[in-house]
């Protein structure tokens, strides 16, 4: 049965800031919240279980929705801060999220799939990077070098976001938003014909009205109530094709880490 990887990016509503709109702190961390809120119950509706990459400084101001999301899905790392990082921020974060969720943290994706140090990221803790996009997006990053499958750098795996293979299409939150579902469907078929898994990733943000904020229409152009919706159909058709996992239950159920080095972090 192929494996169906999907995951969240929690973090504070500040990519405006990056298009030059300053906004409040509070209202940052509203418009994410409420964003969460529509995903667990997108996700409890469409039986998907994931990975949710959280902010530790988001964390510490909702505690007790970083333990409703432990629930049932994995809780990772997505670095202390959203807008700013150093290396002991790995290490806290981890600390911090494993506090407030009271489950393991195995896993670490940087904020804007920046570059992580592998061996300060090991020596944190953590089992698995999920911060490479193995493909070109200009402007971004250039990993087309990257190996569009799960593997291992050092002591630490590496799970990069899904690409299709030879032209290496990116199918993430970008992609799936702008162009028709159709392709997104037709890209992911054509990955879990050559990999086990598939995976993807997207933000809790985009499930709300963002129309009003300074952002590219690429950003904004689908959002709120029409993306909830088509978030839905991805979602149901992507549960015809395989089994929704987390990154962790896919290390473990593939034989790549053994029940004595990783626990589950949420329930099955």
């Amino acid at each position: 049965m192929k494996k169906i990887l999907i995951s969240v990016d929690v973090e504070e509503f500040d990519i405006p800031e990056e298009y030059g709109q300053r906004i409040p702190l509070e209202e940052k961390l509203r418009v994410s919240e409420a964003g969460v809120r529509k995903t667990l119950d997108l996700f409890a509706e469409c039986g998907v279980r994931g990975t949710f990459f959280i902010t530790a400084f988001w964390a510490k101001h909702f505690p007790e929705r970083v333990r409703e999301i432990a629930e049932r899905h994995e809780i990772a790392s997505h670095a202390y801060f959203h807008d700013r990082f150093e290396n002991p921020d790995l290490l806290a974060s981890k600390l911090e999220l494993e506090r407030i969720s009271g489950r393991p943290v195995n896993g670490f994706r940087m904020p804007r799939l920046q570059p992580v140090d592998l061996d300060a990221l090991h020596a944190a803790g953590y089992l698995y990077d999920a911060s490479v996009n193995p493909t070109w997006l200009p402007g971004r990053y250039d990993n087309r070098h990257v190996p569009r499958h799960v593997h291992a750098l050092g002591p630490v795996w590496e799970m990069p976001t899904s690409v299709t293979p030879r032209m290496r299409v990116p199918v993430f939150w970008l992609s799936v938003k702008n162009m028709p579902l159709w392709f997104s469907q037709t890209c992911a078929a054509s990955i879990l014909k050559k990999e086990d898994y598939f995976s993807c990733y997207f933000h809790p943000w985009e499930l709300e009205d963002i129309g009003r904020y300074q952002l590219p229409i690429y950003v904004k152009h689908a959002r709120g109530p029409h993306l909830v919706e088509k978030m839905r159909r991805w979602l149901i058709w992507l549960g015809t094709k395989g089994t929704f996992v987390s990154h962790t239950d896919y290390l473990r159920e593939t034989g790549l880490l053994t029940g004595s080095t990783v626990t589950s972090g949420g329930k099955a």
